[in-house]
This record gives C-alpha cells, structure tokens and sequence, in this order.
C-alpha cells in the first residue's frame, strides 16, 4: 500500500510541475527528480528524455539528479512495461522504444503488435470511408458542372463557340463521372473486405481478453 501511495505522490508532484521548458530557478531547485524519471518512465520515454530536464534547468545554474531520475524512471517503466499498456499504446497508434527489460519485453511486444494490427486494419476502413466520401464529392460537384453547362448550352444569349467549348467539356466530364463510379465501386469491395478482416480479427482480440 505505501508502495503504491508513493508512486501516486510521484505522479501529483510530476503533473503539478508540468513541462520542464519552461521552469524557473526555484522550481529546478524544488524538483523531486524521482518523481519527473517515474513520470518519463510510465509514458515510455527513453533515457534521452533526461537531457530535455538537464538543459531546462542547466539555464538556471541548478545541475539534474541522473541517479534519483533514473531511480524513478525505472519503477515509471515497470508500471508501463505491462501487456495491458502495450496493448493501449499500440491500438492508439503509439510507438514503443524498445524501454522494457528482457523479462517484460516479450509479453509486451506481443500485446503492443496485436493492439497496433488492430489500429492499422481500423485505419484501413477509416482510410476506406475518407476515399468513397472524398470521390462522391467530387462526383456531386462535377454533376453540378453538367447541369450548368447544359443550362448555359441551351441558353440564347450563348455564343457558338462557348457551346463549342461547353460540349467539349461536357465530354471530359461525363468520362471523369465513369471514372469516379468505377472508383466508388472498387473502394466499396476494398472497405467491405477491410471491415470483415477488421471483425474477425476483434473477435479474436475479444478471445484474448482485451
């Protein structure tokens, strides 16, 4: 239990101090670098992340703690390090960094991969919708374009050679509506076969208890 109270006053300290950036000489004197490494630890940031802290706070004359970060660090990436949190980082589209110990690696590799396969086959069907919604305007807007150019043909005061042009034009656009239908239906197959691997593989994340 006090295990765990520490790490939650770790987490209030790092949130209360917010972003390093923009810290002053006070608040580099008064950080508990612990509770900063936990902070970096839990979100999966490489070590590297320290350097941010140290040239934050090296402005101010005030030199980082390594070891107490480190110290902190390392119980933030024992909290991260679990196939749950693989899990979410990878559904979410999230990157790992390799931060995870041998013995913890493997267990949340395999989480991290079937939560970002779930997140590239849900980004297909998106990727699929944006297409079909994107073509079918245009597709709107270009039979908006025939309907005027046939009002403006059959108009009176309409020279010859508009009508000429207006024909013309008319020509191009009823090929690019062939086009744009023979699209539509090509993304209708490429959504529908997206979406039912995209439901047989939730049924099989559902198996697996996530």
């Amino acid at each position: 239990m006090n295990n765990r109270l520490n790490l939650l006053g770790m987490i209030v300290v790092a949130a209360a101090l917010g972003g390093c950036a923009g810290m002053s000489s006070e608040e580099c004197l008064a950080t508990d670098w612990t509770a900063i490494g936990y902070e970096d630890g839990s979100r999966g940031y490489t070590s590297d992340h320290f350097s941010k802290h140290r040239k934050a706070c090296a402005k101010h004359g005030v030199t980082a703690d390594f070891s107490n970060y480190q110290a902190g660090r390392a119980q933030g990436l024992n909290e991260y390090c679990q196939p749950g949190r693989g899990f979410n980082v990878g559904v979410n589209g999230g990157r790992y960094y390799g931060v995870c110990n041998a013995q913890q690696e493997g267990a949340f590799l395999d989480a991290y991969n079937t939560g970002h396969h779930l997140y590239s086959l849900r980004s297909a069907v998106s990727h699929a919708n944006s297409s079909i919604n994107s073509k079918k305007y245009e597709l709107d807007r270009i039979e908006d374009q025939i309907i005027a150019h046939g009002a403006e043909i059959v108009a009176t005061d309409t020279t010859q050679e508009r009508r000429i042009f207006l024909l013309a034009d008319l020509k191009d656009l009823a090929e690019r509506t062939g086009e744009l239908e023979a699209e539509i239906e090509e993304l209708y197959q490429v959504r529908a076969e997206a979406q039912a691997e995209l439901d047989n593989f939730q049924l099989v994340v559902a198996d697996m208890g996530y």
